[in-house]
């Protein structure tokens, strides 16, 4: 019997040994650029680490200890449930045709995305980029991850699991999908020397795309689904900002991908991009860290984090057209101008915007595309302008967009599920908490 045994697996070998050489060149020849495709991989994982761990810490924290739980269980939920939808359709709504406002049903299922080679043994990248298309995909899906978990923090510690995962979907579908195919994926918002929105706007990595929209869409389902139970008479402090604090480091790190990655090659657009995303992160969180100083006398460690997400916020629109030293100045801006948008704004129009989504997003995500119009320079890139008049001009406008169309999308789903499932959980199971009310559950014991 051993001696059988040997004699098949000597067989096997020999087999193995008979494969002509060329099916192995064929292996080698499809990774024909293996420093590209091996940063985009990375990027990718870079990516979804910023969802979790690093937005569900980030996010954790800040809830009261009985909501612990339901805030991880939305963005790891979202990681599974986001990535089934842009491979079903989302992908194709946003690359798929050359459609002005959304893309069509080309991709379908991934119908027609591979690794292989063409005849002449080139990578396939029906969008002329270096890694082949499905690479692009994955990478470009981890940003559909976490678009929709940013939006999760303004309506935290009261909204239907159900009706979060119901909005998540139908917003990616009509509100993400027409904004990332318009911007990039050739429609109507995307930048072209020729220009048909006033010579086109810049987003390098989701000013418009992920931060306007997922913030200006936080503050409306925060609206529309109105204040906690005893939102500014009871203690509703962050329950661990140990968790925070290390949640903001993730997404500090996973940034790097976020943007740098949004060059789609190992490049030098792609150091650039490196580059100036930490110098903005490190220039937000020692802005809102000094004025909290001035105001309040001491430097929180909320603050100071909350100022590096400010800061990766507001460079992520220019991280590709932008020089390192005016992204400094735009980071310690961000830090500023969020600063007041989360303490002075909330207060005064009195909205329950639980963990700042609008108030560091949408806002750090406008100013960043404004002053990409600026700071824009042609020697980061050369076939882009430099900043003017008529470039903010053209900022100004995609944010317009971008706002208009979040909000009255936003507003018509949430108004479709408030009537058919309702939005806000009981009063007995906010009070409980949700970690126990929607998932049964409890992040502690004690």
């Amino acid at each position: 019997m051993r001696r059988k045994r040997c004699g098949s697996i000597l067989f096997v070998f020999l087999a193995l040994l008979s494969i002509p050489s060329s099916l192995f060149a064929q292996e080698i020849e499809a990774t024909a650029n293996p420093g590209h495709l091996t940063w985009m991989l990375t990027a990718s994982a870079l990516v979804l680490f910023m969802t979790a761990p690093g937005l569900a810490m980030f996010y954790s924290g800040l809830v009261r200890r009985k909501n612990v739980l339901g805030v991880m269980m939305q963005c790891l939920f979202l990681m599974g449930l986001m990535s089934v939808v842009w491979a079903i359709w989302g992908y194709s709504l946003c690359f798929g045709g050359t459609g002005r406002f959304i893309g069509n049903f080309d991709h379908l299922f991934l119908n027609g995305l591979t690794m292989g080679t063409t005849t002449d043994g080139q990578l396939p990248s029906t969008r002329g980029l270096d890694v082949p298309d499905l690479v692009f995909m994955i990478f470009q899906g981890m940003f559909f991850i976490i678009t929709p978990a940013l939006i999760c923090g303004a309506f935290a510690e009261r909204m239907k699991f159900s009706a979060m995962a119901l909005f998540s979907v139908l917003w990616g579908t009509f509100v993400y999908c027409p904004l990332c195919h318009m911007v990039w994926g050739g429609g109507w918002l995307q930048y072209d020397a020729a220009g048909s929105l006033m010579g086109g706007a810049l987003d390098f990595a989701g000013g418009t795309v992920v931060h306007i929209s997922s913030g200006v869409s936080a503050l409306l389902a925060a609206m529309m689904i109105g204040r906690r139970l005893g939102y500014g008479s009871e203690d509703m402090r962050p329950h661990n900002l140990t968790y925070t604090v290390l949640g903001a480091a993730m997404l500090w790190v996973g940034w790097f991908g976020f943007n740098a990655g949004s060059a789609v090659a190992a490049n030098d657009s792609a150091a650039n991009a490196f580059v100036v995303t930490h110098l903005s992160a490190s220039a937000g969180a020692l802005s809102w860290a000094l004025i909290e100083l001035i105001l309040r006398g001491k430097p929180g460690v909320l603050g100071t984090a909350s100022g590096a997400v400010a800061g990766l916020v507001c460079i992520t629109p220019a991280a590709g057209f932008v020089q390192p030293m005016p992204a400094l100045l735009m980071g310690a801006i961000a830090g500023v101008v969020c600063y007041f948008a989360c303490g002075k704004l909330k207060a005064k129009f009195g909205y329950d915007d639980s963990l700042d989504a609008f108030g560091v997003h949408g806002v750090g995500g406008a100013l960043g595309a404004v002053l990409t119009g600026v700071f824009a320079t042609k020697s980061v890139f050369p076939d882009g302008p430099n900043g003017s008049v008529q470039l903010v001009t053209a900022q100004v406008a995609a944010v317009a967009v971008t706002i208009c169309l979040s909000v009255v999308v936003s507003f018509v789903l949430l108004k479709i599920l408030d009537i058919a499932i309702g939005l806000r959980v009981s009063q007995e199971g906010e009070v409980r908490g949700l970690d126990i009310a929607e998932h049964g559950e409890e992040g502690y014991i004690s």
